[in-house]
């Protein structure tokens, strides 16, 4: 298994270098890669659909316009991941150190950030819909052109936001998902803003 996997991650390298016309994308469902390491492999434009990077030390590793969906990163440690374009719905982050990473144009449908800490991220022109951000710390992070809808924000820490003007707040959840007390656009901005600090 682990080996077919290893030439799997070759043929990809040969199917991003060649534009598609050798080698074969990547295509994996459900596999835990945390025996693998990542630090010299190319996933960008992979489908890595309910795979596990939980406790993983991700650093560098360049996941643009790949299809995330469902994939679980607990307490993993990223930093200067590039997650640009990419597909995250359902994606787990949960408890995980975020540094320096990039999102944007990514869509976040459901995915969760629970108890999280995005440090020094960009995500500009994210989809946020029912993101779950609960007890996350968002520090000197890029909202310009965000979407906000149905977002989880019970027990944030909100420190340097940038692009609150810019993003669009359809509405934020500062209440639970079982009890939601939902703040809406102009109420939600305002909130956010106060949050701040």
């Amino acid at each position: 298994m682990e080996g077919n996997i290893i030439s799997k991650f070759e043929l990809h390298k040969k199917w991003v270098e060649t534009i598609g016309k050798e080698g074969e994308m990547l295509r994996l469902d459900e596999v835990d890669l945390r025996s693998f390491d990542l630090s010299d492999k190319l996933v960008e434009q992979a489908s890595l659909i309910e795979c596990t990077f939980d406790d993983l030390k991700l650093e560098n590793i360049d996941f643009h316009t790949s299809l995330l969906c469902s994939s679980t990163f607990k307490n993993a440690y990223l930093d200067k991941c590039d997650f640009y374009k990419s597909d995250l719905r359902y994606t787990n982050f949960s408890n995980c150190v975020i540094k320096n990473s990039r999102f944007s144009k990514g869509d976040c449908w459901e995915a969760i950030f629970r108890n999280a800490n995005l440090v020094d991220c960009n995500l500009i022109n994210v989809l946020f819909y029912l993101t779950d951000f609960s007890n996350a710390r968002l520090e000197n992070v890029d909202i310009s052109v965000a979407t906000f809808e149905e977002t989880l924000f019970n027990g944030v820490t909100l420190k340097n936001i940038k692009g609150i003007e810019e993003a669009h707040f359809e509405s934020i959840n500062i209440g639970t998902l079982e009890k939601p007390i939902l703040l809406k656009s102009e109420k939600a901005k305002e909130w956010v803003l106060e949050k701040c600090e």
